[in-house]
C-alpha cells in the first residue's frame, strides 16, 4: 500500500503523524523502494493494527 492509502485506511491520519510514528519506531513496517517511495504490506498493516488493539484492551 502507498502512504496515502495507509493514511486513508487509518481514518485520514495526517502524513506528519505517520512520519512521526516512523521516527519514533512505532509505525507499521515499511519497505523503501529504490526510487525512495515507501510501501506498507497489507499484512503488516493488519498485524500493526492488531497489536494496537491488544494495547488498548
Amino acid at each position: 500500500m502507498t502512504v496515502p492509502e495507509v493514511l486513508a485506511a487509518l481514518n485520514n491520519v495526517s502524513r506528519r503523524t505517520f512520519y512521526r510514528w516512523r521516527e519514533l519506531g512505532i509505525a507499521p513496517a515499511c519497505i523503501r523502494l529504490p526510487n525512495g517511495e515507501l510501501r506498507i504490506a497489507r499484512k503488516d498493516l493488519r498485524i500493526w493494527l492488531e497489536q494496537r488493539r491488544e494495547v488498548a484492551a
